[in-house]
């Protein structure tokens, strides 16, 4: 059994968890460029604060939600090195959790924008 950390370790166990993601994973760049654009966007059209709170929740859902993907595939990956039909389905799910909440994301902006644009 490890020893437990300390909180400073943790938090830096976290932040390089964070800090893999945005280096090696596409996804995770492509998402992170989508949330700047979005709060870009977000402050031209002076979204409120409400608004803005519900556009943060969603960038940061499917930002979790990726991550999570990131753990599920390295979890596998090192269970089941040679291909497995039982692997496939758990990475196939996680991507399709990634692309459920991407989509919902992009309704979510489309109603916060979409009014706003076009009045």
């Amino acid at each position: 059994m490890m020893a437990k950390q300390s909180l400073l370790q943790a938090f830096k166990n976290a932040f390089a968890g964070i800090v893999y993601c945005t280096r090696f994973e596409r996804n995770i760049k492509i998402q992170i460029a989508a949330a700047f654009i979005a709060g870009g966007l977000a402050w031209w059209l002076k979204l409120d604060r409400y608004e803005i709170a519900i556009l943060l929740l969603t960038v940061v859902i499917v930002l979790v939600v990726e991550m999570i993907n990131t753990v599920v595939e390295a979890i596998v990956d090192i269970v089941s090195p040679e291909f497995h039909p039982l692997a496939k389905i758990a990475k196939d799910i996680a991507a399709g959790a990634v692309l459920i909440s991407a989509a919902c994301s992009l309704l979510v902006g489309y109603l916060l924008f979409s009014g706003k644009i076009w009045s």
